[in-house]
């Protein structure tokens, strides 16, 4: 089939590269050079109804929409208006990532379990209420931020900083909420209506530097699969992934796309961290490889009420991410870094993340660059080809993470 693939960081390299794998043909818009090399690139106006417009044009069998923006701009309304499957939750339902009040309280209401929490309008009731909470407190910008937005505050000035910051922009909500402790965990779904099925649980690293410690990143890197303990899948499915989507269809608002719940295993069971309404990236980057069965075919499958999770299927290796992001990430990233690719071999995947090209010339253009993705029979030997991949990589100046996997004595063989 025609796909048309919406985004351009590494989260959509990795899925056109799905996508193509399977004998599709991909389109595109805006993409990156990586994503060049399985689609071809439409330069066009990203607005919705712009792109639902190039989707009829182009002849495109199926969209898959990547980043949450777009989703909360409606791009999957304005193709459903043109009778265009669109893989992605409707604006109504992407409000399950969009707004963190909103999604707290549909938690709440359906008896999912998450952290105590308060949501704010106004930057003094939010700082009456932080005051009266013992550190660390966790204090989140309730808009869509690029999984960004959250401060984890070990003083009260810390979170009061936090809430200031949140409350310069106009018409600004804050939650705060308790801080969980223990391992976080990401469950990917792929949903229609209340039928879905799970990809291999993974772990994101979110913080910039090693021990997790410095400011909140996008994600740093990811191990796929992370390793449950027996029986705490199914307590997931039902406790959480099983109750949400049934809320979302007794709510009037149908859930069709990626249900993304970032858990934590607390000692008392796993919460809801956050759901975001789309693969996670670089999420999106670990598991896709490991995908055996077709991502595109599932998708349309999905729009239709169709979706057979009997048919999605996994490689039983494991795979790894490295992100390679630019100096200065994520405050002020410096850009146009000269960059020189290896060849990442049979079982390496480098996925463009913040790349652009000039004068034939591979050059940085965002915060995190590169995602060095590679598979393996076991997750050290993943991690073993990933770091050497990346250790290959010409990028001055790029920051990473060493201790990928190690929060579960994951680590590259010796060598």
């Amino acid at each position: 089939m025609r796909v048309l693939v919406i985004g351009g960081g590494g989260r959509e390299h990795a899925i056109a590269h799905a996508c193509a794998r399977h004998g599709h043909e991909v389109l595109c818009t805006p993409g990156n050079p990586g994503i060049a090399a399985h689609a071809r690139l439409i330069d066009s106006p990203q607005d919705a109804p712009t792109l639902a417009q190039l989707a009829q044009r182009e002849g495109a069998d199926l969209v898959i929409v990547g980043p949450e923006a777009y989703l909360a701009a409606g791009v999957v309304d304005e193709c459903a208006a043109l009778g265009i499957p669109a893989f992605g939750p409707t604006r109504a339902a992407s409000r399950l990532e969009g707004d963190k009040a909103w999604s707290k309280a549909f938690m709440q209401r359906h008896g999912i379990p998450t952290a105590a929490h308060h949501a704010f309008s106004d930057l003094q009731t939010a700082l009456d209420h932080a005051a009266t909470l013992t550190p660390p407190i966790v204090v989140k910008d309730a808009g869509l931020k690029a999984g960004k937005g959250v401060t984890i505050a070990h003083t009260h000035a810390q979170a009061q900083d936090a809430l200031r910051d949140i409350f310069t922009q106009p018409g600004a909500q804050a939650v705060t909420e308790d801080f969980m402790t223990g391992q976080e965990v990401t469950i990917l779904a792929l949903c229609s209506g209340t039928r879905y099925a799970l990809t291999p649980p993974s772990q994101d690293h979110k913080t910039i530097f090693e021990g997790d410690t410095g400011p909140m990143t996008g994600g740093m890197g990811v191990i796929c699969p992370f390793p449950l303990e027996p029986g705490l899948l199914g307590v997931i499915r039902r406790d959480i992934i099983e109750p949400t989507l049934r809320g979302m269809t007794a709510e009037g608002l149908p859930y069709t796309g990626v249900l993304y719940a970032g858990l934590m295993l607390t000692p008392t069971g796993p919460k809801v961290v956050e759901f975001n309404a789309r693969f996670g990236d670089p999420e999106a980057e670990t598991v896709l490889p490991l995908l055996t069965s077709d991502l595109a075919q599932h998708a349309l499958d999905a729009t239709r009420g169709q979706l057979d999770p009997t048919h999605v299927t996994f490689s039983e290796d494991a795979s790894a991410t490295i992100i390679l992001a630019a100096p200065g990430y994520p405050a002020e990233p410096q850009k146009d870094i000269p960059i020189t690719l290896p060849d990442p071999g049979p079982h390496g995947i480098i996925h463009h993340a913040g790349t652009r090209t000039q004068g034939g010339q591979l050059l940085s253009s965002g915060g995190r660059v590169l995602a060095i993705t590679a598979t393996a029979p076991t997750l050290n030997a993943a991690l073993t080809r990933a770091y050497a991949l990346a250790d290959q990589t010409s990028f001055p100046g790029a920051q990473l993470r060493r201790d990928i996997g190690r929060r579960i004595g994951a680590h590259p063989d010796p060598t």
